[in-house]
């Protein structure tokens, strides 16, 4: 499906009842959250940068000091703020080891920021599984509340994967 020419944020037009457009609400006024259509008109994310580089480490096979081989970087989305209305976007650096013993290349450890070949940080999983099980939301109501709450996109389908795969979803 092709993207309209046209503009497809909705936008919050000031009015009198609003405060004018001052950018302050008044006692019980509600200013409605911006709708996106597409998700290339998401704002973009701030990158938060963190480094996992380092020069020796010790193989996890047969723990001898293995030096670094290469760099790398690697981007996972986080949980956002709301104050800016970004999404946050980690950016880890981190190192690529060689074992000259065991003939191996293994990287610098990111199990504790997220899963290997993941997309997002165990923050935002955790969050997402437990908006559906222990909430109850259905998944778009889910991945809405994410980025409204949150500031973070995750697809439906995404959400549903998760909690499919820790067998938690009763029908």
């Amino acid at each position: 499906m092709k993207k309209p020419a046209t503009p497809s944020t909705a936008t919050h037009r000031p009015t009198p009842a609003s405060g004018g457009g001052h950018g302050q609400l008044g006692s019980g006024e509600y200013r409605p959250d911006v709708v996106f259509t597409w998700v290339e008109d998401l704002p973009p994310p701030k990158i938060v940068e963190q480094r996992r580089n380092y020069e020796s480490r010790p193989c996890p096979r047969c723990q001898q000091p293995a030096p670094r081989d290469k760099v790398f970087t690697r981007q996972v989305h986080d949980v956002g703020d709301l104050a800016s209305g970004r999404p946050h976007e980690l950016q880890i650096t981190h190192s690529q080891h060689y074992c000259s013993g065991c003939r191996k290349y293994f990287n610098a450890d990111l199990s504790d920021v997220a899963p290997p070949h993941g997309h997002y940080t165990h923050r935002v999983m955790a969050l997402a599984v437990r908006l559906v099980v222990e909430d109850g939301l259905p998944y778009r109501s889910a991945s809405w509340t994410l980025w409204r709450d949150h500031r973070v996109f995750v697809p439906f389908a995404t959400i549903q994967n998760w909690v499919e795969a820790g067998g938690k979803k009763s029908h």
